[in-house]
């Protein structure tokens, strides 16, 4: 198996889990209604809870719009070059995180 494909296939794994998380996270986010009998500390956790799905929800948000558009470059000839250095983008990192526009250095 060639190492785009292996990518490939890692990118449309990672899409089906945030796709996954990103229901969860959805269900996670609604709306805390005020009419519910819970007490006030328990409201209070509640809503911060809220606030921290929310923040859950933007970055899963985030990742999965990255990872289509990995997906859509992946036969692009500049697909794993670091955009800031212009070397290649080691496979391993590719793999690990298929939506890296950087190698680890310029990253940082």
């Amino acid at each position: 198996m060639d190492s785009k494909n292996e990518i490939r296939i890692r990118i449309e794994e990672e899409i089906i889990k945030a796709k996954d998380s990103l229901e969860k996270y959805r269900e996670l986010t609604k709306p805390i209604s005020p009419e519910n009998a819970i007490g006030r500390v328990s409201r209070m956790d509640a809503i911060n809870n809220k606030s921290i799905n929310d923040e859950a929800l933007r970055k899963v948000e985030l990742k999965l719009n990255n990872l289509k558009v990995a997906l859509s470059k992946i036969d692009d000839l500049d697909f794993g070059i670091c955009r800031r250095c212009q070397k290649p983008i080691p496979i391993g990192r590719l793999i690990l995180i298929p939506q890296a526009i950087n190698c680890v250095n310029c990253a940082r």
